[in-house]
């Protein structure tokens, strides 16, 4: 009797552990995620060499970069245990961000943009990307922690 009763508890008490600890869980490695995050900052970064040209002339591209980012953007919604790679990514794209959101947004409030203002974003732009892409190839802490700061979260 007594053990049937231990087997009972260690069973309950195995079942509570085991469903609470799902809000613990950590984010896992996302193929998708990674593949896409890689093809995204190389078209933003080759996109953005093309700011000297006039905003209306690569509309058609500038269109085609905001559709996949924002495909990515759902898909980032839409995942498990993803509050900091999504927030990263909505930063990533908000217009009134300094990262390719805003530079697209001042690209075409400019109509042009110039040499050196290009080349500053392209280095931000390339080193909050490949922060995300570090923290989704890897999940490792420090990633994590530099886009909690990033981010302003704990």
């Amino acid at each position: 009797m007594k053990t049937r009763f231990y087997a009972v508890y260690l069973g309950a008490l195995t079942l509570l552990l085991v469903s609470s600890c799902g809000s613990l869980r950590a984010p896992v490695f996302d193929q998708y995620s990674y593949q896409k995050g890689t093809e995204l900052k190389v078209d933003a970064l080759n996109l953005m060499d093309k700011a000297t040209m006039s905003y209306d002339s690569e509309k058609t591209a500038i269109d085609t970069f905001q559709a996949e980012l924002d495909k990515m953007l759902e898909y980032q919604k839409n995942r498990e245990n993803n509050t900091i790679s999504y927030a990263m990514w909505k930063m990533i794209a908000n217009p009134d961000k300094n990262f390719i959101g805003g530079f697209l947004e001042r690209w075409k409030e400019k109509g042009t943009l110039i040499g050196p203002f290009i080349t500053e974003a392209k280095g931000q732009v390339s080193d909050a990307l490949d922060l995300i892409l570090q923290y989704e190839g890897k999940k490792d802490p420090v990633a994590e922690n530099k886009l909690k700061a990033i981010l302003g979260i704990q």
